[in-house]
C-alpha cells in the first residue's frame, strides 16, 4: 500500500475542512484531504444559517464579542470569542476572493440579516438559506483544482498514527496510510445521536472517538443546542430545520390559540424552552411558525422544502418543535485548534475551544469554521518535520452506529431537560459517546444555557467559565480556560 506524505492531512470536507485545506495549500503546504462523501455533499452543504461578522456601519467586533459572551451564559472562553469577532470580517472578504458570492442589497452592499441573540444585523448569506450549499460548492471547486491538494473521496479515517506522543498521520478504511506533520480533524458534530435531530445521519461523533482513542481530551459534551424550529411531520420532512433567519424577517411563533408566547429573537435556549413549555402545558405536539408575512423569495429552498412536505407557509402555520441541532462540546482545543495531543488539531463542530459556551450564538458556527480553520492550518504547517521513528496506529474507541434505543434514550434523558436518575441510566448505554455525554451532564450539577437540570434548576456562579473535560478514563473534571 502506497504511503501518502503531506505537510497537513485534513479529515472532513465540510466548510471547516475545505477552508483549512485551502489555507494550508495557499501557504505552500502539501495537503491530503480525506472526505467520507464526494465533495460538496458534507453536512455543511445543508447549513441554512450564514456567517456572523461585524460589517455594518455602527457594528463592531466588540459588539459581536459582547453578544457572543451574553448568549453563552457565563461559559464562553472570552479569548476565543474575541478571536472570532475580530477576524470574521477578513474571512468574509477572503471567501469573496475565493469566489463565494454573498447576497447583496440593491446598492451592491452585502445584505445583512438579523438572527436571535444579535444586537444588530450582521449575518451574511449566500443564496438566502442556501449558504452552506453555495459555500461548500465554491470551495470544493477551488480545492479540486488545487495541485497542492490530493483528494481522497469516499474514504474514512479509522485510526491516527503517532510517534513518541506526537500525532503524525492517519490510516484510512482502505488501509491507506497518510503521514503528515499535522492532522486536522474537521469531522462534524454528534447531534444525530438524538432521536429528533436536524442533522444528517452521519453526525454521530466519529471524529470525537478517533481523537479520544489516540489520547486527546474532549470537553463540554453535555452542552448541546436544541434548535427551536424544526418541522414536525410524519414522514421524511420531520426535523427539517427552518432557519432562524425567517424569524429575523418577521416570522412569529404562536400556540394553538394563535397567541404569540415568546420573543422569537431571544437566544436559542430561551426560545426552545419556551416552545417545550407551551407544548407541555397544552399537550400539543408542536407550535405554529407563522411565515405568512415573510417574503418567500428570501428563503427559496426553505419554501420549496416545506411545499414538498405538504405545507404552504404563505397560507398556513408550519408545525415546529425543538430538535437536537449543535454540540457546543467536542475535541478540546486552544485558540490555534491544537488538541491536547501534539500534532492533532480540530476545527468546526467537532472542536471545542470554549467559543460557544453553553449556548451558541446563531451563525457563529460557520464563521468559526473559517476563522479557526485558517488558524489551525497555519499552526499545523509549523509542526516539526517528520522524523524516522516507531510509528504506531492508535486504537479508536468503538464507534458503532447508534441504535434506535440509544437515540431514544438520549432524547428522553439528555434532551432539553435532564435529571440525575435518567442520566444515570445512560451510563450503561452501549454507545461510548452516550456514556460520556451522560457522565458530563451528571458532573455539571447546575442549569446553564442549553444544559437544563430539573434537579439543579439554577446556575452555580462557582462554575462560571468552567469547562467539563474528559479523557480516556471517562471521568469528567472542571477546568478553567484562560
Amino acid at each position: 500500500m502506497r504511503t501518502l506524505d503531506a505537510d497537513v492531512a485534513v479529515v472532513g470536507a465540510g466548510a471547516a475542512g475545505l477552508y483549512a485545506a485551502l489555507s494550508a495549500a495557499r501557504a505552500g503546504g502539501r495537503v491530503v484531504l480525506v472526505s467520507a462523501t464526494p465533495l460538496a455533499e458534507s453536512a455543511s452543504y445543508w447549513a441554512q444559517g450564514g456567517l456572523a461578522a461585524a460589517l455594518a456601519t455602527g457594528d463592531s467586533p466588540a459588539k459581536h464579542l459582547a453578544d457572543t459572551v451574553s448568549a453563552g451564559r457565563g461559559a464562553v472562553r472570552a479569548s476565543a470569542a474575541r478571536v472570532l469577532a475580530e477576524e470574521a470580517p477578513a474571512v468574509v472578504e477572503d471567501l469573496q476572493e475565493l469566489g463565494v458570492h454573498f447576497d447583496a442589497d440593491r446598492r451592491g452592499r452585502l445584505a445583512l440579516g438579523l438572527e436571535g441573540g444579535h444586537s444588530c444585523r450582521r449575518v451574511v448569506h449566500a443564496g438566502g438559506s442556501a449558504t452552506g450549499r453555495r459555500i461548500t460548492r465554491e470551495l470544493s471547486a477551488v480545492a479540486a483544482l488545487d495541485e497542492r491538494i490530493e483528494l481522497l473521496e469516499r474514504r474514512r479515517a479509522v485510526s491516527l498514527l503517532c510517534a513518541e506522543g506526537h500525532c503524525c498521520g492517519l490510516r484510512c478504511d482502505d488501509e491507506t496510510p497518510i503521514r503528515a506533520r499535522g492532522v486536522v480533524l474537521a469531522t462534524g458534530g454528534a447531534a444525530a445521536l438524538w432521536s429528533r435531530t436536524t442533522n444528517p445521519a452521519g453526525a454521530v461523533g466519529a471524529g470525537h472517538l478517533l481523537a479520544l482513542g489516540a489520547g486527546a481530551a474532549l470537553a463540554d459534551l453535555e452542552l448541546v443546542q436544541f434548535h427551536p424550529t424544526a418541522v414536525v411531520a410524519p414522514d421524511g420532512a420531520d426535523g427539517f430545520l427552518v432557519t432562524e433567519a425567517v424569524r429575523g424577517e418577521g416570522a412569529r411563533l404562536v400556540d394553538a390559540t394563535g397567541e404569540r408566547f415568546v420573543d422569537e429573537l431571544a437566544p436559542r435556549d430561551e426560545v426552545a424552552r419556551a416552545i417545550e413549555g407551551r407544548m407541555r402545558a397544552t399537550g400539543a405536539a408542536s407550535v405554529g411558525l407563522d411565515m405568512r408575512a415573510v417574503d418567500p423569495a428570501l428563503f427559496p429552498n426553505v419554501v420549496t422544502a416545506l411545499h414538498d412536505a405538504g405545507f404552504d407557509p404563505g397560507r398556513e402555520l408550519v408545525p415546529v418543535a425543538p430538535a437536537s441541532h449543535y454540540m457546543m462540546g467536542g475535541i478540546a482545543t486552544d485558540l490555534q485548534g491544537r488538541s491536547t495531543l501534539p500534532g492533532l488539531y480540530a476545527v468546526g463542530e467537532c472542536a471545542c475551544s470554549g467559543l460557544h459556551g453553553a449556548n451558541r450564538l446563531a451563525s457563529n458556527s460557520l464563521t468559526e469554521c473559517f476563522v479557526f480553520g485558517r488558524r489551525a492550518s497555519a499552526a499545523a504547517l509549523q509542526e516539526p518535520a517528520l522524523a524516522a521513528g516507531d510509528i504506531r496506529g492508535t486504537d479508536p474507541l468503538s464507534s458503532p452506529r447508534p441504535s434506535r434505543q440509544t437515540r431514544a434514550a438520549l432524547w428522553k434523558h439528555a434532551g432539553l431537560e435532564r435529571e440525575r436518575a435518567g442520566l444515570e441510566r445512560l451510563l450503561d448505554d452501549p454507545h461510548p459517546l452516550a456514556r460520556l455525554i451522560s457522565a458530563s451532564a451528571l458532573h455539571r450539577e447546575e442549569s446553564r444555557g442549553a444544559h437544563r437540570r430539573r434537579d439543579a434548576p439554577d446556575a452555580n456562579p462557582a462554575l462560571d467559565g468552567r469547562h467539563t473535560v474528559v479523557g480516556e478514563d471517562g471521568e469528567p473534571a472542571f477546568e478553567l480556560w484562560e
